[in-house]
């Protein structure tokens, strides 16, 4: 579930009239905000909202919001703060509101008008469209298929595709190992406040899951003998070999240890997300020891199961993409979905999303560019492997409170630095 989820309570000055909404859906928000006419801040709304802004901004300086998590730039550790949740979440729903305000408008405009390769689209503002301004998680293929407009006839080629490149069994086994690592690197934070006995549990769960795929893993190296292993004299009977089940009934058990700590939600949703592959394979072998031919027998079972299996729609085929394309697990957030601009006419077009920054520090805008480059990636990988007409451009925004205004080029992309002021 992404960071923005999280707000429980809103309470907004408009125009004079206080509004009031439990609803925890960042939808409803910028909805009320920004889709009714007779809503439409007026400029002492934003003079009254702007030090606001500026107060969360200086308090939030060295927070970041990474996929549904608070880190910590400094120490780079997770932040479990309801507080400093709450006040992340109502920083960036007001600066959504002001990215919308027709002065930051002009100023997005004036900066795409004067780079060098966007006159064919200096008619277009992007996010002047309130949908535009919302949230995404981005967490199937369904949610790319969607958004780029893929037919059905195209996500099959995508969905064969992909499949069997992510499911090989390094792949596999390193989404395994990521999920079951980052899950220890939070159950590690508890330990200065105390573990629970499900947590106390779970962290036993996942050093004893961790050192089973580590000691049923095959060496790769080709220097190594364990290419020449021969097979076992004696026939090994089935029922004393481990299979993929014995891993799958150990997230289930993390899982139930783990589901009632909200600081794991994350965790927790990508172990039943990783249960959908581990229940397809369950009754093939985990075992190295009997020998290298059959060792590699069952790993192709594993990807030939896998591949046949894992829908369009499957979040854990998803979670082996990211895998394949970064090395990463968690599912991709981006606080501004952004859209597609251009036309058939040229045969060229532009995807722009966008993220919205505590500070513009150096460190802070490189690592917002390299996380917009991230999903901006994966969704021009998947528009490539559809095979969609036309070329498709990239492009990065990312708001910072009195940041100022610059281009920057990252991997032959653009990415425009803006700063929000009145």
């Amino acid at each position: 579930m992404p960071l923005v989820m999280a707000c429980r309570f809103w309470k907004l000055l408009y125009n004079g009239v206080h509004f009031r909404t439990n609803r925890t859906d960042p939808f409803y928000l910028n909805s009320m905000l920004c889709h009714t006419s007779q809503d439409v801040p007026n400029l002492q709304w934003y003079q009254n909202e702007f030090p606001k802004i500026k107060k969360l901004a200086h308090l939030l300086a060295n927070v970041d919001s990474v996929n549904g998590r608070l880190v910590d730039m400094n120490s780079n550790s997770t932040i479990f703060s309801d507080q400093v949740e709450d006040e992340m979440c109502t920083f960036k729903s007001l600066v959504r509101v002001f990215v919308g305000s027709p002065s930051v408008q002009r100023k997005i405009k004036h900066a795409l008008a004067t780079s060098t390769t966007n006159t064919q689209h200096d008619s277009f503002t992007p996010f002047s469209e309130a949908v535009e301004r919302h949230a995404m998680v981005v967490d199937s293929l369904t949610k790319v298929g969607n958004f780029l407009n893929v037919s059905a006839q195209q996500r099959k080629v995508v969905r064969f595709k992909v499949a069997q490149q992510v499911t090989q069994h390094h792949i596999w086994t390193g989404v395994l190992k990521g999920t079951l690592n980052n899950f220890a690197a939070d159950l590690d934070c508890f330990d200065s406040q105390g573990l629970n006995e499900g947590t106390i549990l779970g962290k036993q769960i996942v050093h004893s899951c961790l050192k089973l795929l580590t000691e049923t893993a095959i060496c790769s190296d080709i220097d190594s003998s364990s290419w020449m292993k021969l097979s076992p004299s004696k026939t090994i009977s089935s029922s004393d070999s481990q299979k993929w089940e014995d891993v799958l009934m150990m997230f289930n058990d993390l899982i139930e240890c783990c589901k009632s700590e909200t600081k794991l939600k994350l965790h927790v949703a990508k172990a039943e997300a990783m249960k959908e592959g581990l229940f397809q394979i369950k009754d093939i072998l985990i075992d190295n020891s009997i020998g290298y031919k059959e060792v590699r027998h069952q790993e192709h079972l594993v990807q030939k199961k896998l591949s046949k299996t894992l829908g369009h729609s499957s979040r854990c085929l998803f979670t082996l993409l990211q895998y394949y394309l970064y090395g990463r697990v968690t599912d991709v957030e981006v606080d501004m979905r952004g859209g597609i601009y251009g036309s058939g006419k040229d045969n060229r077009f532009c995807l722009f999303m966008g993220r919205i920054l505590t500070s513009d520090s150096e460190k802070m805008v490189g690592r917002g560019v390299k996380q917009l480059d991230r999903v901006l990636g994966l969704f021009k990988f998947v528009w490539e492997t559809a095979g969609m007409k036309g070329h498709l451009d990239l492009q990065g925004h990312l708001w910072c409170v009195g940041a100022e205004n610059r281009m920057l080029r990252y991997r032959g992309n653009m990415y425009f630095v803006h700063g929000i002021c009145l």
